[in-house]
C-alpha cells in the first residue's frame, strides 16, 4: 500500500497536477486529493491506490519503506 504523503510525494516529483494525476490514472481529481489528505494510508479502495502505484511507478516514480517504516518516494529516470 501507499500513503497519502507518497501520493503527495509522488505528484511533486513528477509535477503532475492533481487534474492531470486523474487523466493518466482514472481516478476522480477529488479523490486524488482526498487521498492526499492523509499521512497514512488512506481509507480507500484497494484499486485506487494500486493504480495510482502502478501510473506512478510507470513514470519513474520508487516508493521506498513501508507505511510504518519511512515511507517514501524517489525519481528515477
Amino acid at each position: 500500500m501507499i500513503t497519502g504523503s507518497q501520493i503527495r510525494a509522488a505528484r511533486g516529483l513528477l509535477n503532475w497536477s492533481a487534474a492531470e494525476t486523474a487523466e493518466r490514472s482514472g481516478i476522480a481529481r477529488n479523490t486524488i486529493q482526498r487521498l492526499e489528505g492523509f499521512d497514512d494510508i488512506p481509507p480507500s479502495r484497494t484499486q485506487s491506490l494500486t493504480e495510482l502505484r502502478r501510473v506512478f511507478e510507470e513514470a519513474g516514480i520508487e516508493f521506498i519503506g513501508s507505511p510504518g517504516d519511512g515511507p517514501g518516494v524517489r525519481l528515477w529516470k
